[in-house]
């Protein structure tokens, strides 16, 4: 029977050890705010780095949401000869698989003023029933109706542009259209008043400032399209299939048509934010990176303060290996322990986003996140379980990796030289 040469990995004695490293002493009170620095850079770095990205993500979603339930995946508009046959068209083009809504429209721009200011409009002619599909318009009324829309002259305007001209609904707004009525003196602005008969708001300020709604027919007549309309909006029920929604549309429409998808008519903005996004991870990425130096220099000053200890521990025979099990848990634990507080702290940050943005902004009388810039008037967070497993793996491996080159050189260091000058 062979006697046993070491201890187990992993052993009581090199845990009990590691935890004792981590308590602060007065002689070693440096080294502890080192490790204190370093648990809170990696705390902050993984929590700065859960929220960004699930504000970003947020921030994207809630702006994709917006901009498709208001404008359609796909855009159609005429070649060769005026959508005049745009009901048949349309009624074609709703029948395709996967496809929810085909909106025929009359787009142009005004100028909508009041007895008190005055803004540009991008007016939008649709039909009733169309308009009440569109849900992020139909659920989101806060004054008036849309009941009766088409059988009346009435307008619905956004809740900004409304707030802007100091009108509610019932009062009357007037549109200034640039190309009116061809008179021998040239081509006159048309100006006609409007009643508002419902104010909506979608929650995205850009929309809410600049969109005016009014009956296709009125529209029509409004902007002098003899019976035509400017394009078809296609709304798909899932706009990643755009690509399918577009070749069955194509041969549905029946005539000669020019597609635009949202994908094309939103490139620049949402690559944009994720190129912003990707750039925002890499520099959150060095927090977490400048914390795990930290460890390094923290474990390091360590190791050359417990020379003795170690020298001590190798002549009652603790293995090279058993040296380094133990710095590699001291460090390892500032690490795992910083990881999981700053998950925890992040997720609780992203879930109260909205209620803490509006707390800093009471507390220092600026209004945080201000809607005229960013487009959306809530402060949105959607934290994916994929992105935030990879920080918390990134933090994990960053710690651990952090540990190994003290570690080893504690568990190369010769005892002879370590207790000479003891």
């Amino acid at each position: 029977m062979s006697e046993p040469t070491g201890t187990s990995a992993f052993a009581p004695f090199e845990w009990m050890l590691s935890r004792r490293y981590l308590r602060a002493r007065r002689k070693e009170g440096f080294i502890s705010v080192i490790a204190g620095f370093s648990f809170l850079g990696i705390v902050l770095g993984v929590a700065t780095l859960i929220i960004v990205m699930a504000v970003m993500n947020g921030f994207r979603k809630e702006l994709l949401d917006k901009i498709l339930g208001l404008n359609g995946h796909l855009l159609v508009q005429p070649i060769d000869s005026p959508l005049t046959d745009w009901e048949a068209v349309a009624e074609r083009i709703s029948k395709v698989k996967g496809i929810r809504l085909a909106s025929p429209i009359v787009e142009g721009q005004a100028l909508a003023s009041s007895p008190f200011n005055a803004s540009g409009v991008l007016v939008r002619g649709i039909r009733s029933n169309d308009l009440n599909q569109l849900t992020s318009i139909a659920k989101n009324i806060k004054q008036g109706t849309l009941e009766g829309f088409d059988q009346g002259e009435g307008v619905a305007i956004g809740r900004r542009l409304a707030d802007q001209l100091s009108l509610r609904s019932g009062d009357n707004i007037t549109l200034v259209a640039p190309r009116g009525a061809v008179t021998p003196m040239g081509t006159t602005p048309r100006i006609k008043s409007y009643k508002i008969a419902a104010v909506f708001e979608i929650g995205m300020s850009e929309y809410d400032a600049a969109f005016v709604f009014m009956p296709i027919k009125e529209a029509q007549a409004y902007f002098n399209r003899d019976g035509d309309v400017t394009s078809i909006e296609v709304y798909g029920e899932d706009p990643d299939k755009v690509e399918t929604y577009r070749k069955l549309v194509e041969t549905a429409a029946g005539r000669p048509i020019f597609m635009v998808d949202w994908r094309q008519r939103n490139a620049t903005f949402f690559n944009a934010l994720q190129v912003e996004r990707n750039v925002m991870f890499l520099i959150l990425t060095l927090i977490v990176l400048v914390a795990a130096l930290n460890i390094v220099s923290g474990l390091i000053m360590l190791v050359k303060d417990k020379g003795s200890d170690i020298a001590i521990m190798r002549t009652m025979g603790a293995t090279q290996g058993a040296i380094m099990r133990i710095f590699l848990i001291t460090g390892a634990s500032i690490g795992v322990v910083g990881t999981l507080v700053g998950f925890l702290f992040g997720t609780v940050v992203c879930l109260n986003i909205e209620s803490i943005r509006q707390f800093l902004s009471w507390m220092s009388s600026t209004e945080l996140f201000p809607p005229d810039i960013y487009f959306l008037s809530t402060l949105p967070a959607d934290m994916d379980v994929g992105e935030t497993t990879s920080v918390v793996v990134m933090a994990l491996t960053l710690s651990f990796i952090a540990t190994l080159y003290p570690s080893w050189r504690a568990a190369r260091l010769d005892p002879v030289e370590a207790l000479r000058y003891e």
